[in-house]
């Protein structure tokens, strides 16, 4: 990216431009979870995270146990203690009192610097890593890995108590949403106040309803596998619809996230993409209340034929509410345009002359 807009960057989410030239030096169309941490951990922001005496036994003990190895670890540097910390954080391993400490001055910086690197990514049209970095902030802001249960998130739920519930068919959240009352309380074999508890937090967790169209094509299904019918490089603009399943007069709740250090409000991403090629075609950031239109600008991709792309609607808080739309477009030339309309407008001469 140029220095101007990496500088915009830096103003907007309050980033060093060193740690913006690190993310545009650094990232790169395929990198995936690990190198997204190891980069994360290398900010600038992160120089500063304090290196105690005597703490490089605990740090090696945590090390040992992280799911992604670290390579030449020095533990006498903040930027692998910030790795560390982060690993640790997604496992919910316990810490002593300062590394606690540490790590939620790390917790804390965290968000707004994947916010930055998403913008970095999304300048270079890349898909994959950055719904990798999406997915990063679910994972710092409820404490888990990209692969544990969604179930993992409410409160109460043991390992034990999570499987017992995979084994009934209940692996998300809205499919213990949709359970009667008595196999619910069956299921959790919890006290009143622990169903409240889960109660609380059901009650937070997202359901949204996404509708969308493709200007000058309103009455064409999208998910058709033939595609729509559109030109190579036309510009289009995507329209999408957002409505949240809230009831009258309720608002929307802050995130249940016990193990981030700050009260958090949801964000989200809309993505339109060609997982194919790993092109990342238009992105739109935004705060959802109730309702809300987006609109998504991009461009026809010029390679002629079928064309499967993605719209992505990814949330920066929590697992398992992320949505995902096909959108089929059978691309043509230009030339292939311009005589199909020729065509038409020749069928339509001769009618009114025989007319």
């Amino acid at each position: 990216i140029n220095a101007e807009y990496g500088g915009m960057i830096a103003s907007y989410y309050y980033t060093t431009y060193t740690t913006i030239e690190l993310f545009s030096n650094s990232l790169a169309a395929k990198t995936k979870l690990k190198g997204l941490i190891e980069i994360l951990s290398t900010a600038s922001e992160f120089d500063d995270v304090p290196i105690r005496q005597r703490e490089t036994t605990p740090l090696k003990k945590l090390a040992a146990h992280l799911p992604l190895k670290l390579e030449n670890p020095n533990y006498h540097e903040p930027h692998t203690k910030t790795n560390i910390l982060l690993q640790s954080h997604f496992s919910r391993r316990p810490l002593t009192s300062d590394l606690l400490s540490d790590q939620r001055y790390v917790l804390v910086k965290t968000l707004p610097l994947l916010q930055a690197m998403v913008d970095v990514i999304s300048s270079n049209g890349w898909l994959s890593p950055a719904l990798a970095t999406m997915e990063l902030s679910q994972m710092i802001t409820q404490a888990v890995w990209d692969h544990d249960p969604v179930l993992k998130q409410l409160p109460h739920f043991s390992e034990k108590l999570i499987e017992r519930a995979q084994q009934k068919g209940v692996e998300s959240i809205f499919d213990l949403i949709e359970l009667d009352n008595r196999d619910r309380e069956e299921l959790l074999q919890m006290t009143p106040k622990q169903l409240q508890d889960v109660a609380k937090c059901c009650n937070a967790y997202p359901s949204i309803e996404v509708k969308y169209h493709l200007h000058g094509h309103e009455d064409q299904d999208l998910q058709d596998q033939n595609g729509i019918q559109i030109a190579a490089g036309e510009n289009c603009v995507l329209a999408v619809e957002l409505e949240r399943d809230l009831d009258e007069g309720e608002n929307v709740a802050k995130v249940h996230a016990p193990f981030y250090p700050k009260e958090k409000v949801e964000g989200w991403w809309l993505v339109l993409g060609e997982p194919k090629t790993n092109s990342l075609l238009s992105i739109k950031r935004l705060a959802l209340q109730r309702t809300a239109r987006v609109k998504l600008e991009f461009q026809v991709p010029p390679q002629v034929g079928t064309h499967a792309l993605q719209l992505y609607f990814m949330c920066d808080a929590y697992t398992g509410c992320d949505q995902e739309f096909d959108l089929i477009l059978k691309v043509n030339s230009n030339e292939d345009n311009q005589q199909s309309s020729e065509t038409t407008n020749e069928n339509a001469q001769e009618q009114m002359e025989v007319s």
